[in-house]
């Protein structure tokens, strides 16, 4: 009903600790990123933004069609959707080329 194991799944912490770089010493502009850009990473979070700048704009534009007059706070709020929704496209996009597939 069991297994045994002859080997610890984790190593052994060492007894001192890896040192720490020093606060004001300058580190590597080359280190890895923390956050992997993968593509599932890319839909799931361009789409929603997509999704919520559809959202915001949606929210905004619905006065209008009643009739109400547009003001500045409806345009702003116009405008923020539209830029929440284009910023989802650019992560969509990866105009850059940095990002890979997983797997």
């Amino acid at each position: 009903m069991g297994s045994s194991l002859t080997q610890p799944l984790e190593p052994a912490p060492s007894a001192s600790p890896a040192p720490l770089a020093a606060s004001g010493a300058p580190t590597s502009p080359e280190q890895t990123p923390v956050v992997n850009n993968c593509w599932s990473c890319r839909v799931l979070s361009g789409s929603g933004l997509i999704g919520a700048g559809g959202y915001v704009y949606w929210v905004a534009r619905k006065p209008l069609k009643l009739g109400y007059p547009p003001n500045p706070g409806t345009v702003m709020q116009m405008v923020i959707g539209i830029s929440i929704a284009c910023w989802g496209i650019v992560i969509l996009s990866d105009p850059r080329g940095k990002a890979f597939r997983a797997g």
